[in-house]
């Protein structure tokens, strides 16, 4: 046991103690269930550990797995048995190593950690099919809210209009944690295909005689064989970029998952929902977003033509997709007219198409998917450049809309359901038909986002060249306002012909100018919203319309009664400050002369964006999400207000990141547990980094996590199972909050020497020398925190395994809750206990911290502490964050009466017992690394080991970015 793991008693004054809970079950029981239920899993591991074990002693030698070997065993022995002489054992061992032998121990273990996430990803699919089967379907599926909805008394209609008016769309983003190249990727997308492969293998040879059944051992074999293949193409293949990757890189690595996953697992999940309500042709409600490519923030190398090259091979790959499924259902509808019917409106469809082969002449089927096929591929031609796969006929008469296309599809679709073929439409036409109301043209509606202060410089710029403000930065925020409103109600355009502009203005117009072009190609679902990060005054939101205005994408003057905005301004509150003022600043903003009259014309939505990750590093985990909460409460009361008499439809945008200090944790719990009315069926949240594999790399579980959002947002719609909180529960948060915030502070922006510290004891510098990503680690060339991006900061703390962001502050908010003057500690307790009962925001939030708490570890932790050179500042940081985890860990088991961490997270704990072991080598090997690195060992074997360990870590963990 670790110095960290032991319990400080002395840390936070105890409640009375707790009664045992009667109906736990005893231990050796729970055990032995839980190991039968995990024996299918530990086959795969042990499996896939046979195999790469294989692999390692063919290509690396039998001297290379022996050491592995050792490492692995003394590994297991510390961490499972608490065994002081192997974890002796173990720092020798590996700080003996050469770099050639350190390098071959980390690539194993990161393999390994690799393969195992596998493995865990086909036996939560492999449960999840055992409860269905059983009758047991889960929470988070689309069968039990529904079951839900039944019981509540909510009739099937009401569900249906509520998903017509409803908006849920994830947004993929491009942050610099995604360490897994494409090539690792999609090798492993083939071992998981082969896991499903043996167990489909493992399924037929229990229903029949397996020794009567001589191919089960014979596919077996062959299915061992083939990911042997897998895997040894993996240890052959570099897990490391050698170059710094590009927008383009991050565009492909994005589309990758619409090809394994969305494209297909979408429509799957509309049908699934179409069943179970028995209506047919729900409206479109889940699509798609994306930042890559129109992300701006912070990153030069986004441009005009990266906005464009991404809308581009967005069209590209969604239209091939399309032109793929036409073609087999040419092959499939093969029905002859002169043996089944057909409606008046496909044989005109069958009589446009170019196909004159006397051999199709009685299959008006094929004749009119052949005519479709030859439009979609001009469509191809003009929209992306590109030529189409097939050609039965020649390219001809693009589509202007993607709206064209859907029109021929239902006229082949309502011609087989009148005409007794209903089974024929529902295998491919079906979901091609409903791919085509998800995706468009378009794909992916992609996010234009800038700076504000990158929108005043360009302002600034425009109007002094103009000759109508010398400098309008230096404008106080009345005279800002007045200025913006004046040029927006003046038709005339703001820049001069034959004027020199700087590069920065010359860029930024060249967005607005492509988000036009783009729109009038691709159609309006491709650009719907403009995000101002940093938003802090009504005028950065007026600059963005002005800029709209700049280029056409607004029309008119806004006081003439008739202008539209094509693009959604929408404001990103940040930091603690901003969520404070979000709601005054929108207030203020809609106050406007034009204002909410314009925003009525262009389509009365309104989308607000919620920082997680600065809000968190700005005042830590409890404050952030109680700013983040009462910001919500204010923002859907001003909206109620201001929707009289005319409706405006409020979007809440939630940027989440992977770690629960970036607003991570699991998404159906963070949408139930958003406060009362706030989400209405309306709800964008991204999904960034290496999550973004976790989640959707496999298209089944792909699949659930869509489902997931869709079960939460109509759950927290017409259900509203989150209540208003008591005013007692409230004034608790606020004062925890205060609290919180005052220790979380402290040490982050008030301990001198701090971010010394953090530079030394985590691999944040090299971190920032991998190439995982085309954006910057931080805005500025400085080590001051505020200028760090949130997310190499949350990174940096996962990977040294204090995962502070995520915790620190709350067990000094506690303590000092129940040690209030004036109050009794034990109501105090009570209070905090039946806040965690009875209160989903809380609840949730502490359950959040329990899982971070589970993946830190102290005793790594002090490991990494020891980069830093300045004894006296190593000790007194890392003696204040240890005290501080005690402190909140024993918090957390008094208010939740889980001793435990993971009690109510069964999945994750069986995660963590399974692969800890097999981490802790490369922590211990990535500080020996490092400090040999930043020692003046300019060693490229150091440097890679470094690198690979970041990856091996971060593959471990899943959710660290």
């Amino acid at each position: 046991m670790t110095t960290a793991s032991k319990k400080d008693t002395s840390a936070v004054t105890k409640p009375p103690a707790r009664k045992p809970k009667a109906s736990s079950p005893a231990p050796a029981q729970a055990v032995a269930r839980r190991a039968d239920k995990d024996q299918p899993l530990m086959d795969d591991i042990r499996l896939l550990g046979r195999i790469l074990g294989d692999v390692i002693r063919e290509q690396e030698g039998q001297a290379a797995f022996d050491l592995i070997e050792q490492v692995r065993q003394l590994s297991v022995a510390y961490r499972r048995n608490d065994d002081q002489d192997a974890e002796k054992s173990l720092k020798s061992l590996l700080k003996g190593l050469s770099g050639d032998q350190t390098v071959s121990v980390i690539r194993a273990f990161t393999y390994f950690s690799h393969l195992a996430n596998l493995a865990e990803d086909r036996h939560h699919i492999r449960r999840r099919e055992i409860h269905e089967r059983a009758g047991n379907t889960q929470e988070g599926s689309i069968e039990v809210a529904l079951a839900r909805l039944r019981w509540a008394g909510i009739p099937v209609k009401a569900v249906a209009q509520t998903l017509a008016h409803s908006l849920i769309s994830p947004v993929l983003t491009a942050h610099p944690t995604e360490v897994q190249r494409k090539s690792i990727l999609d090798a492993e997308r083939s071992i998981a295909a082969l896991l499903v492969a043996r167990d489909d293998i493992a399924q037929r040879a229990q229903l029949f005689n397996s020794s009567k059944d001589t191919l089960t051992p014979r596919q077996l074999a062959d299915n061992e064989l083939q990911l042997s293949a897998q895997v040894t193409q993996l240890w052959q293949t570099r897990l490391l970029r050698y170059s710094k990757l590009t927008v383009e890189d991050e565009i492909d690595n994005a589309l990758s998952y619409y090809q394994a996953t969305f494209l297909t697992e979408i429509p799957k999940l509309y049908a699934a929902l179409e069943r179970e309500l028995g209506e047919r042709d729900l409206a479109t409600f889940l699509r798609m977003g994306q930042w890559i490519g129109g992300d701006r923030d912070g990153n030069p190398n986004v441009t005009a033509k990266s906005l464009q090259e991404a809308l581009r091979r967005q069209s590209d790959l969604v239209l091939r997709h399309y032109l793929t499924e036409v073609h087999y259902l040419g092959g499939e509808l093969s029905m002859s007219q002169r043996l089944a019917g057909n409606t008046a409106a496909l044989q005109a469809l069958a009589a446009r198409s170019p196909d004159t082969s006397q051999h199709r002449e009685d299959e008006p089927y094929r004749r009119a998917l052949i005519g479709v096929y030859a439009r979609l591929a001009a469509t191809l031609k003009n929209l992306s450049g590109g030529e189409a796969a097939r050609h039965a006929v020649a390219p001809q008469n693009p589509y202007a809309a993607s709206e064209e296309f859907l029109a021929d599809l239902r006229v082949i679709e309502d011609s087989l359901r009148d005409n007794h073929g209903r089974a024929l439409a529902e295998q491919r036409l079906s979901p091609l038909i409903r791919a085509v109301q998800v995706f468009g043209f378009h794909l992916a509606t992609v996010d234009l986002r800038q700076s504000s202060d990158q929108h005043e410089a360009v302002i600034a710029e425009l109007l002094a060249t103009a000759g109508l403000q010398a400098d309008y930065s230096q404008l106080n925020e009345t005279a800002k306002r007045e200025l913006l409103l004046q040029l927006l109600s003046d038709a005339r355009p703001l820049r001069v012909v034959g004027a020199a502009y700087s590069d920065r203005c010359i860029s930024e117009m060249a967005i607005f100018e492509r988000a036009r072009l783009s729109v009038q190609l691709y159609g309006q679902e491709a650009i719907r919203h403009y995000i101002i990060s940093h938003t802090e005054s009504v005028s950065d939101l007026l600059e963005v319309l002005l800029l709209q205005k700049e280029v056409g994408l607004l029309n008119g003057r806004i006081n003439d009664g008739q202008s539209r905005a094509t693009l959604i301004v929408s404001p990103l509150f940040e930091t603690i400050d901003d969520l404070r003022h979000a709601a005054s600043i929108m207030r203020e903003y809609y106050a406007l002369p034009h204002i909410a009259a314009l925003i009525q014309r262009s389509g009365a939505e309104q989308d607000i964006m919620l920082g997680y990750s600065d809000s968190n590093k700005d005042g830590g985990i409890f404050t952030s999400n109680w700013e983040l909460y009462q910001a919500e409460l204010a923002l859907v009361a001003l909206f109620d207000e201001l929707s009289q008499p005319n409706p405006v439809q409020l979007r809440l945008f939630h940027g989440r990141g992977g770690t629960v200090g970036r607003g991570g944790g699991p998404s159906y719990q963070a949408i139930l547990a958003q406060p009362p009315g706030t989400v209405r069926g309306q709800i964008r949240l991204t999904e960034q980094g290496e999550v973004i594999a976790s989640k959707y790399a496999n298209p089944e579980i792909g699949r659930r996590n869509l489902e997931t959002l869709v079960a939460a947002t109509l759950e927290a719609t017409l259900l509203q199972p989150t209540k208003p909180a008591s005013q007692a529960f409230l004034d608790a948060a606020a004062d925890l909050s205060a609290a919180s915030m005052s220790s979380y502070r402290d040490l982050v922006y008030g301990t001198k020497g701090f971010e010394s510290y953090f530079f030394s004891s985590t691999p944040i510098r090299e971190i920032a020398e991998l190439n995982i990503g085309s954006r910057p680690a931080s805005r500025k060339a400085s080590q001051r925190i505020e200028d760090l991006r949130a997310i190499p900061w949350g990174f940096s703390w996962g990977q040294c395994r204090l995962t502070l962001p995520g915790w620190y502050g709350f067990g000094s908010a506690v303590q000092a809750f129940v040690n209030q003057e004036g109050k009794t500690a034990k109501l105090q307790w009570a209070l905090l206990q039946k806040m965690y009962r009875q209160w989903p925001f809380f609840r949730t939030l502490l359950s959040n911290m329990d899982m971070v708490l589970a993946k830190s570890d102290m005793a790594l932790a002090l490991r990494y502490s020891e980069l830093v050179a300045d004894t006296r500042l190593r000790k007194r940081v890392f003696q204040a964050i240890e005290v501080e985890w005690k402190s909140t860990a024993e918090a957390l088991a008094l208010i939740t009466g889980e001793d435990n961490r993971l009690a109510n997270n069964p999945a994750l704990e069986r995660s963590i017992r399974h692969r800890f072991p097999y981490i802790d080598p490369l922590h211990h090997l990535q500080v020996e690394l490092i400090r040999r690195w930043r020692n003046g060992e300019d060693n490229e074997r150091v440097k890679t080991g470094i690198h690979i360990s970041i990856n091996g870590i971060a593959a471990a963990l899943r959710n660290t970015g």
